[in-house]
């Protein structure tokens, strides 16, 4: 059974004033990447220390908003590394380096919530507050 989505005017007299309200610039491809490309891109600290990387790309279902970067930190040759879940909002991409730079102390960034490759944490709701709260923004 396949049900088609009607909208109101006013829903989409909000999304055309939504898409007028773009920069042109965030619709050029020049700002957009490819998953496949972000991951395993450096993750480095404000004094140009590499100190892991991208691991994979956390997208929301419904709102296909990049919820979370999972970069990869600590381990010897991919042992023992520790997954991240890093908050999009906290990564800058820096040309200069070709990757993502964190304007966060290294000493947070460890003791940061973090998991196991083979304990993956449910990504609910709770978590995301407690990922985002840590880094002090909103979820």
């Amino acid at each position: 059974m396949s049900t088609t989505r009607t909208y109101s005017d006013a829903e989409l007299a909000q999304r055309r004033d939504f898409d007028r309200s773009r920069p042109l610039e965030r619709d050029s491809s020049a700002d957009l990447i490819g998953s496949d490309r972000v991951e395993g891109t450096s993750v480095y600290a404000t004094d140009g220390e590499k100190i892991g990387h991208i691991k994979k790309v956390m997208l929301g279902k419904r709102s296909g908003r990049v919820e979370y970067a999972v970069m990869s930190f600590g381990g010897f040759l991919g042992i023992g590394e520790e997954q991240h879940p890093l908050p999009w909002e906290a990564l800058d991409y820096d040309e200069s380096v070709g990757g993502y730079v964190v304007n966060i102390d290294k000493e947070r960034l460890r003791d940061a919530p973090r998991f196991a490759e083979s304990d993956q944490p449910s990504y609910d709701q709770e978590f995301g507050q407690r990922i985002y709260a840590y880094y002090g923004l909103l979820y």
